[in-house]
């Protein structure tokens, strides 16, 4: 697995939902996504998205991606995520 490129197929996946207001993000509370993209090596990656509260409930929200190419990095895939904030909508 190539981290750079792993970490932009991930990156290209919380832009997406970085774009998503506070109010659509709420409503996925409690999910996660789990799905696989194509890269344009041809390699394949196991992209799983969780989306949670991050201290307490009707606060921020949290988003968390990883990514792995369901290799030996399966065991520790790569994170990235980022706050919604509850406040201003703004993201940290």
């Amino acid at each position: 697995m190539k981290n750079s490129e792993a970490r932009a197929v991930l990156a290209a996946q919380l832009k997406v939902r970085r774009e998503l207001s506070y109010g659509d993000l709420a409503k996925r509370i409690g999910e996660v996504e789990n799905f696989e993209v194509t890269a344009a090596s041809g390699v394949k990656y196991q992209i799983e998205i969780q989306y949670f509260w991050d201290a307490q409930p009707r606060g921020d929200i949290r988003v968390l991606g990883s990514v792995d190419d369901s290799g030996w990095r399966a065991f520790v895939p790569l994170c990235e995520d980022f706050i919604r904030s509850s406040k201003d909508g703004s993201c940290a």
